[in-house]
Parts: C-alpha cells; structure tokens; sequence
C-alpha cells in the first residue's frame, strides 16, 4: 500500500478531495468528508491502472502540505 497527501476541500455545496503530486487531473467529491476520501481514493486506482504510476511525480514529493490564510490590502 502506497500513501498519498489528499487536499479536501469543504464548498457550501459538498467536499472535493484532490491528490497532490499527481500529472492530471483525479478528482473526487462527496456530501461528507469521508464519501470525497473514498471518492478520490477510487479515482487515485482507476488512474494508476489507467496511465501507470508514472503518473505520480517523484521528483519533487510532497512532504507536508499546509493550509495558510494571508490578509492582504487591496
């Protein structure tokens, strides 16, 4: 089993969920948290049987990821 760093977003209208370090574009959404997890997860498989584990970047893998709100004056 590989891991992957996973962004979900919560929207006023359900969860998106996106990998990071992946070529392409493998999205998955939900009502709840835990159905976009689930969701990406899948598209995560489906995308490695599809194009291969090329697809994922290893140059550059993603250590950390962080979520950072900046006020800045317009």
């Amino acid at each position: 089993m590989k891991h992957y760093k996973v962004v979900v977003e919560k929207h006023l209208d359900g969860y998106v969920a996106y990998p990071l370090g992946l070529k392409g574009v493998v999205v998955g959404q939900g009502d709840t948290y835990e159905t976009a997890l689930a969701d990406v997860k899948s598209a995560i498989r489906f995308h490695i049987e599809t194009f291969g584990q090329e697809a994922f970047s290893e140059d550059s893998p993603v250590l950390e990821a962080f979520v950072a709100e900046a006020g800045v004056t317009q």
